[in-house]
């Protein structure tokens, strides 16, 4: 995922995404507890395991993950700087 030019350098900018296409990787359906088991052997940043940590129970297709994370990134204010997921 490329970072757009006015966003300042940041490593952690899609990093989020990165973790999804991980996740998704051989599978069409990911528990929470998998998402979180997931999370923290990633090794995402704080405020990353953060936005993963509230992710409500249940199993989660690709597409539904990724309007729960990006609607908890907004909530935050952090789409700039970590970018959102598709």
């Amino acid at each position: 995922m490329e970072k757009p030019p006015y966003i300042p350098n940041s490593d952690e900018y899609g990093e989020l995404q990165r973790f999804v296409e991980a996740l998704y990787a051989s599978e069409t359906l990911v528990d929470n507890l998998d998402v979180q088991v997931m999370a923290q052997t990633f090794d995402l940043p704080e405020d990353l395991i953060e936005i993963v940590s509230m992710l409500p129970s249940g199993l989660y297709e690709r597409a539904r993950i990724a309007g729960q994370l990006n609607s908890a990134l907004a909530a935050h204010g952090w789409t700039q700087r970590f970018g959102t997921v598709e």
